[in-house]
């Protein structure tokens, strides 16, 4: 590039970046037209005259962001840089990421469908009150007995509809009912059937991933599943659940009479509802997170680099896919 002309396009960007002037400004002090302006800047960030940097308060990596928006036809994917973090400060991290994005996008006046899970209780933590005004929360999915806090659903309904200033709906019921029977006489409650139907209707869902580990699964801390029966699940395909709904690595139901026993939305249910927001981490649940992708329920996904890594290098086994720059924010 000749030496004038990237002082010129140097002199541009210096006055819009850092004397604050607009393009119309830049165009009647240069003599050029506001389009002009437009093209000089852009081209100045594209020839590096220009370097902007994004300081986030949680570091990310925009490259797996890239690559798993492209390679699963993701509306936006939050992938959180963890090094140098340790485990409770990724889960908090993971919280405050998805937080921020579902604040900045939220209106008033709207309903949130919400599920159990660690990380979903990370998110609901993570949330600021004061920033919106009559947001319903409708509880998606029944609730665990004598759960704690991070692992029942409706104690997080209710602490994020306190801090988004609107009503919550609760869900009484169990997550699981005794048989399917059981369960029909249950969604046809009044007071389930109001709660279910709004969480149908919401404008975004937010949930967790769950695979089958027994330290952390919904479904085995809701003693749905014994030992016998996990084995038996996973030697038959299944690999994870969302909102207690199972599917397979291929992202296809998993047809085990459970589901007919869960007491929450389904999964072609959670597909229309227009944004549904998951959470989850650790290369340890890459194999549920990517089963989960495949589902076609989940259009934002929230995770860490090492199970973005692992997601990736999983698909990419079978279908390869394009790569993106590394322009990883810090």
């Amino acid at each position: 590039m000749d030496p004038t002309y990237r002082d010129m396009l140097a002199d541009v960007a210096d006055m819009y970046y850092l004397q604050d002037k607009t393009q119309s400004e830049i165009a009647e002090t240069l003599g050029l037209s506001r389009v002009k302006i437009y093209r000089l800047l852009k081209e100045a960030r594209e020839a590096g005259v220009v370097e902007i940097t994004i300081h986030r308060f949680r570091a990310r990596n925009d490259r797996l962001e890239c690559e798993l928006r492209e390679r699963f036809g993701l509306a936006d994917a939050l992938v959180l840089d963890t090094r140098g973090l340790e485990e409770i400060e990724t889960w908090r991290g993971i919280g405050e990421i998805t937080a921020r994005h579902i604040e900045a996008r939220l209106r008033d006046n709207s309903t949130i469908a919400v599920c159990l899970g660690r990380t979903t209780y990370e998110v609901v933590r993570a949330f600021r009150p004061g920033l919106h005004n009559n947001v319903r929360v409708a509880q998606a999915l029944g609730s665990i007995p004598f759960a704690t806090q991070d692992m029942d659903s409706g104690t997080l309904a209710r602490q994020l509809a306190a801090k988004l200033g609107g009503e919550v709906l609760y869900l009484p019921s169990p997550m699981i009912a005794d048989n399917a029977e059981a369960a029909g006489v249950l969604r046809r409650q009044p007071a389930i059937e109001r709660t279910l139907a709004a969480a149908r209707e919401a404008d975004l869902a937010l949930l967790g991933i769950g695979n089958f580990d027994p330290e952390r699964s919904s479904l085995i801390a809701a003693a749905a599943l014994s030992p016998e029966l996990q084995a038996r699940l996973l030697a038959d395909g299944a690999v994870g659940d969302i909102a207690g709904q199972m599917f397979t690595q291929e992202g296809q139901p998993h047809p085990h009479e459970l589901g007919e026993r869960i007491i929450g939305l389904t999964l072609e249910e959670l597909r229309h509802i227009p944004t549904v927001v998951a959470v989850a981490m650790g290369a340890a649940k890459a194999t549920a997170i990517l089963g989960a992708l495949r589902t076609g329920v989940v259009n934002v996904l929230s995770t860490d680099d090492e199970a973005a890594s692992e997601i990736l290098r999983m698909d990419e086994a079978r279908s390869p896919g394009r790569r993106c720059r590394d322009n990883t924010i810090r």
